[in-house]
């Protein structure tokens, strides 16, 4: 994955978030992941997010560092989560990343998707 980092960012991720995504990372015992975040179409409200580690870049994919992670966007999600803050949020009820987009326009009841 020996693709130009670009200086800007779509998104930014939180410290608590990086702090999880490197220890998760470490755990895969690979050198050269990034986080690749997307949103994909499903759910109630229309679209769902995809976030997963990926070892691979596609000619039109968005490449770039937020907080010391290296992430990949396809070009079709930029518009769709842009300017979004990624964070790492623990409680009682449980943990996970949580998404604070600025592009959402209304959700499902069950929050797993949302309209933009």
């Amino acid at each position: 994955m020996d693709q130009k980092v670009n200086q800007e960012t779509p998104i930014s991720i939180t410290d608590n978030a990086a702090e999880k995504i490197r220890s998760l990372m470490a755990q895969e015992e690979e050198d050269d992941l990034a986080l690749r975040i997307g949103v994909r179409p499903g759910g109630c409200s229309g679209f769902q997010y995809s976030i997963f580690f990926d070892d691979e870049v596609n000619e039109d994919d968005e490449t770039f560092e937020s907080n010391g992670v290296k992430v990949v966007m396809d070009a079709m999600s930029v518009p769709y989560i842009g300017g979004s803050e990624f964070d790492w949020q623990e409680s009682l009820m449980g943990a996970g990343f949580a998404v604070n987009n600025p592009n959402v326009q209304g959700g499902c009841g069950c929050g797993s998707s949302f309209t933009c």
